[in-house]
Formats: C-alpha cells, structure tokens, sequence
C-alpha cells in the first residue's frame, strides 16, 4: 500500500554515519524539531530500503560508495508523537580523505543543510530514541571488530600502524599495547606495505593498505587483546 504523494506511509530510513577526524570518532547529525536527529528520508515506492539508505547518504557525503548495513527497525507505537511511525536504521562508515584529511559532510540538496559531524562522546540533544540508536550502533560496531575488519573501512586508502592502532583504540574506547598489536597485526597478514613513507615528527613512517584478498574474517579483538 503506498500513500498518494508516491511514498510509502509511515516508513522512513535513518543513517547513522560514523567517521574518524581528529583522533576522535564522529557522527553526523542534522538539525530537527529544535534538536539533532540522524539522517532520515521517507522511502520511495519504486525504491528499496538499501536504495533509500544510499541515496540518503550520497545527499549527505557526496559518497557512491561507502559501508552501509541495515542496523534495527524501531516501530514502538509511542516513539513518535505525530503518529505511527517506523523507523528502519542503517549505519554507515565514512573513510577519511586520502593522506588523514578529515571527512566532511558535502550537502548535496537543501535536506542536507545544517548537516554536522559531531564527537559521539559530546553529542547535542537528540530527538526521540535516537540516543538508543546510537547506543546500539556503537556496540555493532564494537561487536563486528570482533569477526571482520570492518575499522578499515574508517581509514584512508593508505596508513600508518599508528593510524590504524588509534582507529581500533576510538572504536574501542580503550587502549592497546603498541608491540603487541603490530605483531599480531603483522602476522595476521591482512595488511601489506607500500613504497610510500609519511614524514613527520621523527622518523618517517611506513604505509601501508588493506589486502583486497585479505579474508575478513580476521577475529580483530583476538588479534588485539
């Protein structure tokens, strides 16, 4: 059944986009009802939700391609006071530009205006259950460091082992032996160094990149104890 301005009734999709800037992980919110909200859309009739959820995200990021994966359907009869509402969530990660520049929200249509990345740890007022949204995404994301390599999807191209010790440790919330986490990183063979140096203080770093024929099931948190 499908409403007559050719959307479905009662149904939007919400993306919680999360990104790493300035050593701190982030995520994306738009102005709403006085507070901030995540990223939402009423879906399309001739659309999937995947589809919705994408384009949401390319209004948002400029982004084609990015990790997107369908999250919770919250459809509480008393979540929203306008009426029923159902809400299906995905979450979304946004690597950093190339050489660590920090990823910027790049509005592409006026429902993107006063889209701003914000540090999950300081967050403004969020409408609804959307506080619970994030408290779930978050531990999905913690959780599936467990069994992929989804933290790659955060970082550029290329990276220190600094770089990516400092994503698993925001991801986290917590801190990890140095040593112990290059060996195990190392000898998990997911990674493979480039030519390439980044220079800066002291002596210039190795970079490396994720292996396209990596597997990912890779058990991240049993690698980095």
């Amino acid at each position: 059944m499908s409403s007559a301005d050719g959307f479905l009734p009662n149904l939007e999709v919400r993306v919680i986009a999360f990104s790493l800037q300035g050593e701190r992980l982030h995520v994306l919110l738009v102005p709403e009802g006085g507070q901030r909200a995540f990223p939402g859309s009423r879906v399309e009739c001739e659309r999937s939700l995947d589809e919705a959820a994408s384009g949401q995200l390319y209004c948002l990021t400029g982004l084609r391609e990015a990790y997107l994966e369908q999250l919770y359907t919250y459809g509480d009869p008393e979540r929203s006071p306008g009426g029923r509402l159902i809400s299906v969530v995905y979450f979304a990660l946004v690597p950093a530009a190339q050489e660590g520049a920090a990823a910027q929200a790049a509005p592409m249509n006026k429902d993107a205006a006063g889209a701003e990345w914000f540090p999950v740890e300081s967050l403004p007022g969020l409408v609804s259950d959307h506080a619970a949204m994030l408290a779930y995404a978050l531990r999905r994301l913690r959780y599936k460091l467990e069994y992929s390599a989804v933290g790659f999807q955060l970082l550029p191209e290329v990276f220190t082992l600094t770089e990516l010790q400092r994503t698993y440790e925001m991801i986290l919330g917590e801190k990890l032996d140095k040593r112990n986490f290059r060996r195990r990183i190392l000898q998990a063979g997911i990674i493979e160094p480039t030519p390439r140096l980044r220079s800066g203080e002291g002596r210039p770093a190795r970079l490396y990149r994720y292996r396209a024929d990596a597997v990912a099931e890779v058990k991240a948190r049993r690698l980095f104890p």
